[in-house]
Parts: structure tokens; C-alpha cells; sequence
């Protein structure tokens, strides 16, 4: 098996924190972690001992020669964006390029993909190199910056350039790349005017109004890409394939259990709460056989509608008011109270998940904090709050572990966030379903989670809104989606995490050496080309991989 190694230089972090500067790169680690890809975690370049595959996190000037080194005994050497150091001594010279592009990366059927920063190496004509992909600014056809991608021959390994600052890309794309403190831009057409006074969650949004959005065949616009996804598979796709290429394999976890493609949700908002609407909603969901998420909201239902909904499989969530015009307020008094207010009212202390009503947001990391010192395990309020601004927003739709600036030392908030598409489909004032497929087919591409939001009190009133979410469910289920409560997603997401991969035997079979109470797990172990014919294979990230149950792993 290929030894895979994520270096961050601790010391080199240190510096950057002592000024404010983010380190970025630890998103390197859950990337792959997320990828389900077996690999070390190195925070001194002195420790790296022998990777086959090196990725580049954060070193400063005196890893350099370490890094040479590690290619020089056959490694192959992964660094993103700028490195000054290292470009000198490769014979580039470093230029920033100024605002977000587009890359190419050559892969088939893939779309440019957005990126936030990059730097261009300029390499002198005697560097033994090779250059593939390339950069282009401002839009997919603007000017040309250069590769993507330049490959350093070194001993019997090499180093290879991304120009790109791709953990950075995906953390910017994803989080944003300021903390939410004013309104943001809103779309130039009049279809999303989230300059409306409230702070939300799409007011730090990366996209592009014009280049990013696509329209449906009714006139709806929505963001169409799952651009921060679309980076991790490129990321993963060449990790796998520069281990393939040295002989060596590299077995990861898929992304669900065997036998599930990918996932569908639906969560609910009670705002009004009125019993009626909850009634209508439990009568639908039961018609469609499908389990929701229920973020409620203070005061609530009546106390009987709870049991009812427990009863039949659906996941009693928080909904977190923070909007001031509903009764509601920022902080972490106002998030505790409310949610003691919700187990009370439930009767359990345990709450997995929450939604913060109006998508409300400030700051950068506070929201996780408080879901983290009182219990809650999952967060998706990342989603759009108007018409013109739904899908991929946030350049993605798989479940992630959200990184923390400077200030907390880019650490990883243990509360996992589930983003959603668009919220009450054929509601008047939003998107009608022509986006239904849309949104699937970009979520099925990528194999995320379809997360669909509606209100009840919409489905009890608008009969076209109930129309649209028994739609989502037919064209969810004839693409092989299963439907999951956010609590269900967070729990799979956390055990398939823990289980630890060794190796695999002469036959291919994977070694697990810990699986987590996973034994519906799906390990994909990557096959030689020219030998796919051998038995079926499935493709992921651009590799061939066979599928093996962990029930059939070998235990070591």
C-alpha cells in the first residue's frame, strides 16, 4: 500500500498565527480524510521519513531540501499555490495572480473550475519539466495565465506544482473568504438581493452572478457546479493515480455504504407552527415513505405533535432563531436558551442537528462554537435564502468538518455541516421544479447529499409546493438516491472516519486493522490499467477501483 503523507510544518504555522495569517492548508487533511484516504499527518519536515505520495500542507525554507529529498528516493512531491522557496530552487520565479479564475484540469467531462488564488510559476527552459491544464482569469475564456500544473523530474520521483491554492480554494469556496460582518453583492439581475439588512450565510458567498449560474428551461437561475467538490476529486484522482503508477495501490473507504450511491434529504422548518401544518407534513412524508429532519422552532408545536413525528422515524432538530423581527437574537445566551427550551419540549437532551432560521449568521466560527459546547453535532444552515441564488452556492454538497481561522489556530470544529440546494419549490416567491433535476444530476455527479428544504406551513397551504416535494422523492429514487435524516448522515460520516485500512493481501483484498462498527462499509481498492477487465470495477475520482464489502476484508 502506498504511504501517504500530509505534512504542516507546526513551527512554520506558529509564525503565521503569531501575525494574524491563516494556514489554510490543514484543509488537506479532511480532504482526504473525508476521501476516506488512509494517510499520516507530519508537523515536522524532520519526521517524514519515506512517503510515496507527499502532499504539501505548509513548510517554510528549511524543509526544502527535505522535500527534494523525498523525490529524489523515488516520492512524488505535492505543493499548492505559492512557495517561494521552493520555486527558487526548482529555477522558477513566483507570480500571484490577482483575483479568482477558472483551471482547466484535462479530465474528462469535467467542467474549468472556479479558483479563489493562485501563483504562477515562471520556469526557466533548462528545468526538467513537463506542464499540463491551465489558468485562465476572470472567466473560463478570459486571458491565459499559465499551467495548472508543472511536474519536476527529480531522481527517480518528482514534484509536481499545482498553481492553484486548492485547499485554500475549497475552504474560500465553502466558508467564505471573510467573516460575514456586512451585506454581500447582490445578483446584478434583481433575482437574489441579499443586501437586505440581515446577516446570512450567503452573504460571504465566492461565486461568480454571471459565469457560475446556469437556467433551467423555465428561466430559473441557479449555481450549477459543486466547484469545491469537483477540486477534492481532481486532488484525489491524481493521489490515486501517482500511486498506481509506482506499482503500489492505495485502498479507501467509499463515501457510503455499499450498495448506496448516493444520498437525498429532506429537512423541514416549523416556522408558525401551527398543528395543522404538521399534520399535512406527516401525511405526506408518510405517502412518499421518506424520513425528514424537523428543525424546530420556538415556541413550537403542541406537545403531541412531537411523539407523532418521533414515532414515525423522522429526526426532531433544532432551529435556532436568530432573527431579530421573530423574537430572536445572536449569542450564546439566546442559542442555549433556545435549545433548553427545545429538549424540554421534546423530552430528550439529545438533539443532533440544527438550522439557524433565516440561514442568520455572523462572524466566522461562532455558530460551530456553540454547537460544539452544547452538544450539537451538525450544522446546515449553509444554504441559499433567495430565489436567485440556489444549488451549489457553496461549491458543495458533501458533508464537512468546517476549519477555524488564526485565532483558533485553523483547528477543525467538530461539528459536521450538511449545506442545502434550495428551500420550497414551487413556492410563488422562489424556484419552480424545473431545478429538481438539475440539482440531482449535479449532486449525483459528484455522489453528495441532495439536501432539499421545506417549510410545513407551505406544504399545508401551497398544494403546487406539495407537488414539488413528491417530485423531488419520485426523481430522487429512479437516480438511486436514498433518502437520510441529518442525524443519520452525521452518524455514518463520524463511524466510516475511524475505520483504519492496512494494506491489502496478494488477492487484493483489503486489510482493516479497526472497523468502527461499519461492516456495510465499501472499500474501493484501485486497479492496475490493463487489468480492469478482471472481474467488474467501478470508477471513482477517475480511477477504476473494485468494490470490496468490509464484511469480506481481511483482519489484522
Amino acid at each position: 500500500m502506498a504511504d501517504v503523507a500530509v505534512l504542516l510544518d507546526r513551527e512554520e504555522a506558529r509564525k503565521r498565527w503569531s501575525r494574524g495569517e491563516n494556514a489554510f492548508g490543514g484543509e488537506l487533511f479532511e480532504i482526504l480524510s473525508h476521501g476516506g484516504i488512509p494517510h499520516r499527518r507530519v508537523f515536522d519536515p524532520k519526521e517524514l521519513g519515506k512517503p510515496d505520495v507527499l502532499l504539501v500542507a505548509l513548510a517554510g525554507r528549511e524543509a526544502v531540501p527535505l522535500l527534494k529529498d523525498v523525490a529524489e528516493r523515488g516520492g512524488e512531491v505535492f505543493v499548492f499555490g505559492s512557495f517561494p522557496e521552493m520555486a527558487g530552487a526548482l529555477g522558477a520565479e513566483e507570480k500571484m495572480i490577482e483575483g479568482a479564475g477558472y483551471a482547466y484540469t484535462e479530465e474528462e467531462n469535467r467542467p474549468p473550475l472556479r479558483f479563489l488564488r493562485a501563483c504562477r510559476w515562471r520556469v526557466s527552459s533548462s528545468a526538467p519539466c513537463s506542464a499540463r491544464g491551465g489558468l485562465y482569469g476572470g472567466n473560463p475564456d478570459g486571458p491565459f495565465h499559465g499551467p495548472l500544473f508543472h511536474r519536476f523530474a527529480i531522481g527517480s520521483g518528482g514534484i509536481t506544482h499545482w498553481a492553484v491554492d486548492l485547499p485554500g480554494t475549497v475552504v474560500g469556496l465553502q466558508q467564505g473568504t471573510r467573516p460575514v460582518e456586512r451585506d454581500g453583492f447582490p445578483a446584478p439581475d434583481g433575482t437574489a438581493g441579499i443586501d437586505d439588512g440581515i446577516l446570512k450565510a450567503d452573504d460571504g458567498f465566492e461565486m461568480d452572478w454571471e459565469v457560475d449560474r446556469a437556467r433551467t428551461e423555465t428561466g430559473e437561475r441557479y449555481f450549477a457546479h459543486p466547484y469545491a467538490d469537483l477540486w477534492k476529486e481532481t486532488l484525489i484522482g491524481s493521489l490515486l493515480k501517482a500511486a498506481t503508477a509506482r506499482g503500489l495501490t492505495l485502498p479507501f473507504v467509499d463515501y457510503w455504504p455499499a450498495g448506496v450511491s448516493q444520498v437525498a434529504m429532506i429537512s423541514l422548518d416549523s416556522d408558525w407552527n401551527l398543528d395543522d401544518s404538521a399534520e399535512t407534513t406527516l401525511r405526506l412524508l408518510r405517502e412518499c415513505d421518506v424520513a425528514a429532519t424537523w428543525c424546530l422552532i420556538e415556541p413550537g408545536y403542541s406537545p403531541g405533535i412531537y411523539p407523532k413525528v418521533a414515532a414515525e422515524g423522522h429526526e426532531l432538530a433544532f432551529h435556532y432563531n436568530a432573527y431579530e423581527p421573530d423574537g430572536g437574537a445572536w449569542g450564546r445566551e439566546a442559542f442555549l436558551r433556545q435549545l433548553e427550551w427545545l429538549r424540554r419540549a421534546i423530552g430528550t437532551e439529545r438533539v443532533v442537528s440544527n438550522k439557524n432560521h433565516y440561514t442568520r449568521y455572523e462572524g466566522w466560527g461562532e455558530l460551530f462554537r456553540w454547537c460544539e459546547e452544547f452538544g450539537i453535532r451538525s450544522d446546515q444552515t449553509r444554504g441559499p435564502s433567495k430565489k436567485g441564488n440556489i444549488g451549489f452556492l457553496f461549491g458543495t454538497c458533501h458533508p464537512y468538518f468546517p476549519i477555524a481561522r488564526a485565532d483558533e489556530e485553523n483547528r477543525f470544529y467538530d461539528v459536521l455541516e450538511i449545506s442545502f440546494l434550495t428551500q420550497d419549490v414551487n413556492l410563488g416567491r422562489l424556484a419552480d421544479e424545473s431545478v429538481i433535476v438539475p440539482f440531482l444530476e449535479g449532486v449525483r455527479r459528484v455522489r453528495g447529499v441532495a439536501h432539499f428544504l421545506f417549510h410545513p406551513i407551505h406544504l399545508h397551504r401551497e398544494k403546487p409546493v406539495r407537488g414539488a416535494l413528491r417530485r423531488v422523492v419520485e426523481e430522487a429514487r429512479g437516480r438511486n438516491f436514498d433518502f437520510w435524516t441529518g442525524e443519520q448522515i452525521d452518524d455514518w460520516e463520524r463511524r466510516r472516519r475511524r475505520i483504519r485500512l492496512a494494506g491489502v493481501d496478494e488477492e487484493g483484498r483489503p486489510l482493516v486493522s479497526g472497523s468502527a462498527g461499519c461492516e456495510d462499509a465499501a472499500i474501493m481498492v484501485p486497479v492496475p490499467r490493463g487489468r480492469e477487465e478482471r472481474g467488474g470495477t467501478v470508477l471513482r475520482h477517475g480511477v477504476r477501483c473494485k468494490a470490496w464489502s468490509l464484511s469480506l476484508a481481511k483482519r489484522v
